[in-house]
């Protein structure tokens, strides 16, 4: 059985996942006292153990040093939450991903600005919430027939969704848009009444009323930010263990766009996806390539380097939807079409991109570069016959993969 210190602030949901596991396998798990989140993870001592200085993280009773949470959560479980079978193992790995890709980006975009802690934008706000619908909506039509995510018995994939959900619920999901969702709710108040799960998280109350915007709050935690930099200028800011999507959404640009450095060229991007979205393809397709700027703007074909492990079509979908909310900044000169291939256990993603500029944009702003690299990239010469057709047909949804595998779903980001 596991036991050993787990480093952590107040109210960390990821430390949750590791808390709430440990209070149904047993394992002896404690939270290191005086820890102060900014001051204690930049120590030397902690830095030896953990070099990322990023919470949680777990020491054994050994002397083992574990980081991230999943992997902590996944350490001090037992084999019920584990899963009992090769697939259950795997079903549940695979919800766990979808709490980290799909729910979370989403749930920061939208709750975060709420509560002062990153600029707001409406835009963004919005696409986080045809995000979290979406989630939702998937969890719904599972759960259907299913009293937990995998199998009869609570699992870790329950605990990591669940907690990935608790800020939604807890600020925005009011009555009026949990509504839809009947099954989720079930679900979700199920696994936040456990006894295991009140010992750590408390007693939980759903949102009565969404939480608003009030630019007073993050106006104020600027200032607060600025007035502790002033006073200790010598000492780094502490700022909450954020990964990589969480870093990409929360980063305040201190510059301009990075496409406003490029040439804006004859092309209208606005004008294109205007004429895209009110227009058959007949008529987008054609306007597409009457009025491109090749000497501007290039036209890539992004392929997914990890077909072979993807699973359900929905999961797929959701893959290509989290891509585009974490890349929402680049929206304003970029376009793309990328389309799902195939069907369950057999699928494939791919698709064609249009930016400003000649070279691969996401390496213009440390914000765009998530997804990118799970991608092979390729530029299109516009001039060719065969990238012509390959643009028409993803323009048009009417292309098959490599592999031939038919058109399954596509999405357009625009």
């Amino acid at each position: 059985m596991a036991s050993g210190t787990l480093y952590t602030y107040p109210e960390n949901f990821r430390a949750y996942k590791a808390l709430i596991a440990a209070q149904y396998s047993g394992a002896q798990l404690k939270v290191a006292e005086n820890f102060i989140f900014g001051e204690t993870n930049k120590t030397d001592a902690f830095l030896k153990k953990f070099p990322m200085g990023k919470v949680p993280a777990f020491e054994s009773t050994d002397g083992q040093c574990l980081t991230e949470s999943n992997a902590i959560a996944y350490h001090v479980s037992n084999e019920e939450l584990r899963g009992k079978t090769e697939l259950e193992r795997a079903q549940i790995i695979q919800w766990m991903s979808f709490a980290d890709s799909e729910i979370h980006p989403a749930s920061c975009a939208w709750v975060f600005p709420l509560l002062g802690i990153m600029p707001y934008n409406k835009q963004t706000r919005e696409h986080a919430k045809e995000d979290i619908a979406k989630v939702l909506g998937t969890l719904n039509v599972h759960l259907l027939s299913k009293t937990y995510l995998v199998g009869e018995r609570i699992t870790l994939a329950d605990i990591s969704v669940a907690t990935t959900l608790l800020h939604l619920y807890q600020y925005v999901l009011d009555p009026k848009f949990r509504q839809p969702y009947q099954n989720t709710n079930r679900w979700f108040q199920t696994i936040v009444n456990q006894p295991e799960t009140i010992k750590v998280i408390g007693a939980f109350k759903l949102a009565d009323k969404a939480l608003e915007y009030d630019p007073k709050k993050f106006a104020q935690s600027q200032g607060k930010a600025k007035k502790e930099k002033k006073e200790a200028p010598k000492e780094e800011e502490p700022v909450e263990e954020l990964d990589a999507a969480d870093a990409a959404l929360a980063a305040e640009p201190k510059s301009k766009d990075p496409f406003d450095l490029l040439p804006k060229g004859t092309f209208n991007m606005d004008d294109f996806k205007r004429c895209y979205s009110n227009e058959d393809e007949a008529v987008s397709v054609p306007y597409f390539w009457e009025k491109f700027d090749s000497e501007n703007y290039s036209i890539w074909f992004g392929e997914y380097k990890y077909n072979h492990e993807l699973t359900k079509t929905f999961m797929s979908c959701n893959l290509i939807g989290g891509m585009f909310q974490r890349l929402d900044k680049m929206r304003k000169a970029a376009f793309a079409s990328v389309c799902l291939f195939g069907t369950d256990n057999d699928s494939s993603i791919s698709g064609v991109w249009v930016w400003r500029g000649q070279d691969l944009a996401f390496t213009l702003s440390p914000d765009w570069q998530i997804d990118y690299d799970c991608y092979n990239w390729k530029k299109l010469d516009p001039k060719d016959a065969p990238t012509k057709e390959l643009v028409d047909k993803y323009f048009s949804w009417t292309a098959n993969d490599s592999q031939g595998r038919k058109f399954k779903e596509g999405k357009i980001f625009k």
